[in-house]
């Protein structure tokens, strides 16, 4: 499949625009911290949202909005996450949409509402009502701009992308902006992100979509195994792209899914480089696995245990804590078919592209070959896990499947960062 990725954000698709606006919902906060994304039609609305039994009130009010199949607007604010405020939070949570929906001349329920913050502080909603005329009054083509900063918390830089394909013969757009760095171990949804295209596609469809690409994308993602309170995925489909409308499976709707799986995979591995206090990006995949489930569980369990992330963060080959992780993991593999390699970034690129650990000594090193463990040179390993991306492969022997993650290490700032968060 064709595509190519642009510039745009949430704004690339035809029909969309948005803004973002600073209200000082924290007293000390400099920059804009209520985004608006709007369409200038009714859209096919879809989403994933956190697991975590503990939900914020916007994510039960999104979820109730939209059960209906249709949006019009996302309202995101950051600083406070409006979760376990209880009646007063969902009251809060509908007063946003319903200002929106004043200003903007649509209804109520077609506006989505996505709050990041701290848990457990009433939301100051006075002040976002406040700023709703320049919020709407702002709303533009360039207001990603504006916007993509606005959801941002310990975020060290926004976090947005935009890809053009051809489906069915018409140009058509996907944008996102999405932010995220720590409370990660994303399971059926993301930090907070929202996705616009302009495909004509049923609601249905959108999110059958929405689940197939989650689940080999952000849902392979984690920095801390924290899942948030507030995670909300959102995608809205205005169908001004003009192409027929995408009601059942096929190829232009493979060709959709295949255009989401890249922005996704984008974002993945922004939000996993980003992690807080990190420095370097970690990727593990795993293939030949029994099943892609078996492969993601893995390669998930690798990144995500604190151990392999510490050892990561000195640059240590401690191969020994990635099959402890997988060990433990729960997913099937055979341990004395596994193999282990170390790639740095143009070593990973020549194995996807030649499918051998053939990166020459600076790129690559094998440090586990088929349950055996191999005498390797500590300084060439060192090199390779000291640059800022870094793959590990797992190599099994039980099936055709692959699946991968995305993760960073574990440092000091991580925990300087999260020690007074709340003050």
């Amino acid at each position: 499949m064709q595509f190519s990725f642009i510039d745009g954000g949430v704004t690339a698709a035809r029909g969309f625009t948005a803004n973002g606006v600073l209200n000082k919902i924290k007293a000390s906060r400099t920059t804009n911290d209520t985004a608006l994304v709007f369409s200038e039609k009714t859209c096919a609305a879809a989403g994933v949202f956190t697991q975590n039994r503990v939900q914020a009130e916007c994510v039960k009010l999104t979820k109730a909005h939209i059960a209906s199949g249709t949006a019009q607007a996302v309202i995101a604010n950051s600083g406070n996450a409006n979760a376990c405020t209880g009646a007063r939070g969902y009251d809060d949570a509908r007063k946003e949409a319903v200002a929106v929906a004043e200003k903007t001349g649509i209804a109520a329920d077609d506006v989505l509402v996505l709050s990041t913050g701290v848990i457990g502080q009433p939301l100051p909603v006075e002040k976002i009502l406040g700023g709703m005329d320049a919020l709407v009054g702002g709303l533009s083509k360039q207001g990603h701009e504006a916007a993509r900063v606005a959801i941002m918390t310990t975020d060290t830089h926004y976090k947005e992308a935009a890809i053009e394909t051809v489906i069915g013969g018409k140009t058509v757009r996907l944008g996102t902006m999405a932010k995220g760095s720590g409370m990660i171990h994303i399971n059926m949804g993301t930090m907070l992100a929202v996705i616009t295209t302009d495909c004509a596609i049923s609601a249905a469809m959108l999110a059958k979509a929405l689940r197939r690409s989650v689940a080999g994308t952000y849902n392979c993602v984690s920095i801390d195994g924290d899942t948030s309170t507030n995670d909300s995925l959102v995608i809205l489909a205005n169908g001004m792209a003009g192409n027929e409308m995408i009601d059942g499976e096929g190829a232009d709707f493979d060709a959709f899914v295949a255009a989401l799986d890249a922005l996704n995979t984008e974002m993945a591995k922004k939000i996993a480089a980003d992690g807080e206090g990190a420095t370097r990006l970690v990727t593990c995949t795993v293939t030949c696995a029994a099943t892609v489930a078996d492969a993601r569980g893995l390669a998930k369990a690798v990144i995500s245990s604190n151990l392999v992330k510490a050892a990561f963060f000195g640059a240590d080959a401690n191969w020994g804590r990635i099959l402890d992780a997988m060990g433990y993991s729960g997913f099937f593999f055979t341990p004395e078919k596994a193999s282990v390699s170390f790639l740095s970034r143009e070593g990973a690129k020549r194995y996807f592209a030649e499918g051998t650990v053939n990166g020459g000594a600076e790129h690559s090193i094998r440090v586990f070959d088929c349950g055996v463990p191999l005498d390797f040179d500590e300084d060439v390993a060192k090199k390779i896990l000291s640059e800022e991306a870094v793959d590990i492969l797992v190599e099994l022997a039980d099936g055709d499947a692959q699946g991968t993650a995305w993760g960073c290490d574990l440092t000091y700032d991580y925990v300087k960062i999260n020690g007074d968060y709340r003050t």
